[in-house]
This record gives C-alpha cells, sequence and structure tokens, in this order.
C-alpha cells in the first residue's frame, strides 16, 4: 500500500510553543510544487497573548549579559547553518529559484553573526561620559525600549524578517513578528530553529496573518513600546501612526532593500534603545584629608 505523506502543520510561535491560533482560523498558501498548505490566521487574542509573552521575558533578557546574548545569536546562526537543505527547499517553494534561495539564505546567517558580534560592543560605542558644571559624574548609556511589534517585510521570506528581529533582540529587546503574508513558511520553520537553540521562551513570538486585519492590533496594544514597520503600505502608515499616540509608542519605518549587504549596521540595533542617563556625585577631598 502506498505511504501517505505526513504534512507539515505552520502553526504560530508564542511562548516558546507553536499553539494553533486561538481563532481556529487558517488561509490556504498554493506552493510551487502545486500543493497548498493551511497557515494560521492570526486573530487579536493570538496578538495580546503573543505580547504578554514578551512582556514576561523582558526583565530577565535585557538584563542578561550583552556577552551572552552574543552567544545566543551565533547559536542561532550555527542551527540555522546546519537547516540549510530545508530551508533552500522552502524558499524554493514560494517561488526562488536555486541561486536566489541559496543567496538568500546565506545572507540570513551572515547577518546574524553580523549583529551576534555587536551585542557586546554597541553600548560602548554610543554611550557617552558627558561634561557638566558641577561636582557629578555624568554618564548616558544605550537602554533597551522593552516589547516591539514588527511587521515585517513582505517581499522576502526570511531576510527580511531576520534583518528586524535580529538586531532588536541583540539590544535586550523582546519582540512580536508579523510574518510575511505571503511567503509565511521559513518564518514559521525559523521559529523552530529558535525554539532549540538558547533562545528564552517569549523573548521572539512569530505570528501568520492578514496584515490588513492585525497592524490596527498591533499598533494600538498600550503594553508595547515600539512599532517597526517594513513596508510601504501609507493607509496603514497612517492607522499605524495614529494608534501608536495613545500610548506615544516610537514608530519605525524600515522599507529597505534587506538584501543589500549595507543594510546591516549597529543603528539598527540603537535605533530600538532608549539613553538612559545617570548623575554620580564627585567625593572631593581636601588637603585636610576631610570630604567635601
Amino acid at each position: 500500500m502506498e505511504r501517505v505523506e505526513v504534512l507539515k502543520t505552520y502553526k504560530i510561535f508564542i511562548g516558546g510553543q507553536f499553539p494553533r491560533t486561538e481563532s481556529g482560523r487558517y488561509y490556504p498558501l498554493k506552493l510551487k510544487n502545486n500543493m497548498t498548505v493551511n497557515v494560521s490566521l492570526s486573530s487579536r487574542k493570538d496578538y495580546r497573548n503573543a505580547v504578554v509573552s514578551a512582556r514576561s521575558a523582558f526583565s530577565s533578557w535585557s538584563t542578561r549579559p550583552a556577552f551572552n546574548r552574543g552567544q545566543i545569536l551565533y547559536r542561532i546562526a550555527e542551527m540555522l547553518e546546519g537547516r540549510k537543505e530545508q530551508f533552500l527547499e522552502e524558499l524554493k517553494q514560494l517561488g526562488y529559484t536555486a541561486s536566489q534561495a541559496k543567496k538568500e539564505l546565506e545572507l540570513s546567517i551572515d547577518r546574524i553573526v553580523y549583529y551576534a558580534g555587536w551585542c557586546d560592543k554597541y553600548q560602548q560605542m554610543y554611550s557617552a561620559v558627558n561634561p557638566v558644571a558641577s561636582s557629578h559624574f555624568n554618564f548616558s548609556v544605550p537602554e533597551p525600549m522593552g516589547v516591539v511589534a514588527i511587521l515585517a517585510n513582505e517581499d522576502t521570506a526570511l531576510i527580511g524578517l531576520i534583518s528586524v528581529l535580529v538586531p532588536c533582540i541583540a539590544g535586550g529587546n523582546t519582540c512580536v513578528v508579523l510574518a510575511s503574508e505571503s511567503k509565511p513558511t521559513c518564518a514559521v520553520t525559523f521559529a523552530e530553529v529558535l525554539a532549540t537553540s538558547d533562545v528564552p521562551a517569549g523573548v521572539v513570538n512569530i505570528l501568520t496573518g492578514n496584515r490588513k486585519e492585525l497592524h490596527t492590533h498591533f499598533s494600538s496594544h498600550m503594553d508595547v513600546n515600539a512599532i517597526v514597520d517594513c513596508n510601504n503600505e501609507p493607509d496603514y502608515t497612517k492607522t499605524i501612526q495614529e494608534n501608536a499616540s495613545l500610548n506615544v509608542k516610537r514608530v519605525f519605518n524600515w522599507n529597505k532593500q534587506w538584501m543589500n549587504e549595507q543594510e546591516q549596521n549597529p543603528y539598527f540595533i540603537t535605533e530600538l534603545q532608549e539613553i538612559k542617563t545617570t548623575w554620580h556625585p564627585i567625593e572631593n577631598i581636601g588637603v585636610s584629608g576631610i570630604k567635601y
């Protein structure tokens, strides 16, 4: 009797687990081999659950030593390298040629390694000791914003996702990502890489679904500190900015050509940081040895 192939179920990724969408809905995605897969159509409740998970993970992730965050990012790159064949096949099923798939995958791996190297360096590069006219030390240091909502690039399956997600968590933030609606399969498989690497549960949460439905929820949630939109759609952008003003979220539009090797730099880390300034009194000791 002919064997029935076990097909992959593309679920969402919340809190280190792969639940089915709360809504019970899905949308069909036709692949190049004429196979149709069902992709979860995430709901507002799924997004709320993901934000709760990201907020719970923030305190421990943001206080983790920067060097250790770099080790964890490097581990993600190792895991992705070890599963190259699977990702190449998924990219080709989404319509990529073999050369396009190879280029995007290798650039994605290299980009993770690039940001892994910056984890323990960006604070040194972008902090400052400020001159003040009083007996104080004055330091300005970048610190993570908190929970970041990301609307990933619609035109790429993997590199657009990784190019925004990785600098976000490299800086100590946690995030909720809406994957490309037309190319979501690699995002779910990348979530499997995260789940089997050393990334703590809740640091990265990945949803799939309809951008038109979810962009209002992504931008209006009151426990999100910043939102990054990687697409150029004026109507959505206006709604996102209006909703973000309700709790003064930071809004960033990163509509970039992510396949360009120049679209990686430490400023993608520092843009998702807040500058904290600290004053520390100086103890002056006079000739007599008395502090004053």
